[in-house]
């Protein structure tokens, strides 16, 4: 009888581990089916280690990518081809954030009943969010230099325009370049950890406004050099001596002796938080595509690196996407939405932008940075530079120790019908309202009122 119930016993278990065994298969099937069946080693679906099939376009239908058997056929226009490959990806894998590997399952038109089987062998077709003629206007704008361009609109997350510069003709199989921080297959916009500049004085801004009740009554005497100890590296130096300025003024004229005390102030504390708070120290999630996550170091026995940290400056690296989501969010009343680079397409589209990504700064204080943010505009950079255009911005001039500094301009469009969020970096472009900000400007110029 022991013997029966310990047969019995095995036996239950080996039925429990085989329906383990096939519920854990069974989700593993669910979860990753996509990827055993579309492994480059499936012929049916693959020339030569080259995906054969799927169509990839901008917002507006223009191709820009068709894969078939003879091969992959991408835009005629050079200058399409290399604006946008960053956002396509290339055949050979090169990019890993590209369209063609991130959605590469879907571009093949697999599906959990009938798998990689498709009747016509065209695969499925993609419209990305991006608009061609405005990444062509990017590329041009760039002029050769190294930069990334990111637009977005602030209020459906739709990724308008993404460019990273230097670039390649994905119609030809690249060389592999050694250096990633120079490659022409590395995506400044999603992976680049750069030193913000200026920039940063609006998560700066941010933590004033809220921690410093009598911010309207600050004022501070710049003359060009604020010295904080007595050797030669603790002090915070200016482009020019400012004189006497308030709080908004220190923003529209960027005076780092301002922005220092300021830091100060608010402490080091309060600053890692209100990095984090802004997005900053994190990845965003788009459609798949992670990008790099920022880092800071505040520290609280040295005031002189707290100081340059709270500028933009020291230890500070921020990724460009981050940048233009946290301008999204103070143009969004304090609430950014996800980014997506899928408009449409012929699969269900599993993961979708627009979706807020949570409260990164109260809608009080997010009204007033924009309000800072316009008197920058109208008080520095001009508003007859942006003519036709709701702008609020401002610009940046990160020292990285090379023979010239790099060049930003973030900010937003608040039209009604271009409701835009944009990045601007040009590696040593020099000063950042005279080279980043025409940038932003003939791009965004180029993209026109918003269209279904």
């Amino acid at each position: 009888m022991r013997k029966q119930e310990r047969r019995a016993w095995i036996c239950l278990m080996l039925v429990l581990l085989l329906l383990a065994g096939t519920g854990l298969f069974g989700y593993r099937f669910v979860k990753f089916g996509g990827q055993w069946a579309t492994f480059y080693g499936n012929t049916q679906i693959y020339t030569d280690g080259v995906i054969n099939r799927g169509t990839i376009t901008d917002r507006y239908g223009e191709e820009l990518l068709q894969c078939t058997p003879d091969g992959p056929y991408y835009s005629g226009d050079y200058e399409t081809r290399v604006a946008t490959v960053h956002a396509v990806g290339d055949p050979y894998g090169n990019i890993s954030d590209g369209a063609i590997s991130i959605f590469r399952s879907q571009l093949i038109g697999y599906d959990i009943l009938n798998g990689t089987y498709d009747a016509t062998a065209n695969g499925k077709k993609i419209a990305l969010t991006i608009d061609a003629n405005a990444n062509r206007t990017a590329y041009e704008a760039l002029a050769g230099r190294t930069g990334a361009v990111g637009v977005y609109n602030w209020k459906t997350g739709e990724i308008v325009c993404m460019v990273s510069t230097p670039t390649f003709d994905p119609a030809y199989e690249p060389e592999a370049s050694a250096d990633d921080e120079n490659s022409y297959f590395f995506n400044n916009f999603l992976d680049g950890l750069l030193t913000p500049g200026s920039t940063f004085k609006l998560v700066t801004a941010a933590a004033v406004i809220d921690n410093i009740s009598d911010r309207n009554s600050f004022t501070f005497e710049c003359d060009g050099v604020n010295q904080l100890g007595e050797g030669d590296d603790d002090k915070l130096t200016d482009v020019t001596a400012h004189g006497e300025v308030d709080f908004r003024g220190a923003l529209a004229q960027s005076c780092n002796g301002a922005f220092g005390a300021l830091t100060r102030k608010v402490g080091a504390k309060t600053m890692a938080k209100y990095a984090e708070k802004a997005g900053l120290t994190k990845p965003v999630q788009i459609d798949g595509i992670e990008t790099a996550a920022g880092s800071f170091d505040f520290p609280k026995k040295d005031d002189v690196k707290l100081s340059w940290a709270g500028i933009g400056q020291a230890d500070d690296l921020v990724n460009p996407c981050a940048m233009m989501v946290y301008m999204g969010a103070i143009a969004n009343g304090g609430e950014p939405v996800q980014p997506t680079l899928i408009k449409s397409a012929t699969f269900i589209k599993e993961l979708a932008g627009g979706k807020s990504l949570g409260r990164y700064i109260d809608s009080d204080t997010a009204a007033e940075l924009k309000e800072m943010m316009k008197n920058n505009v109208v008080e520095n950079y001009g508003e007859w530079n942006f003519e036709g255009m709701d702008m609020y911005a401002k610009s940046g001039t990160a020292e990285v120790g090379s023979w010239n500094p790099d060049a930003w301009f973030v900010g937003f469009t608040a039209d009604e019908d271009a409701p835009y969020a944009f990045v601007v970096w040009v590696k040593e472009g020099g000063f950042g309202s005279e080279v980043a900000a025409p940038i932003a400007a003939r791009v965004i110029r180029s993209l026109g009122p918003v269209t279904e």
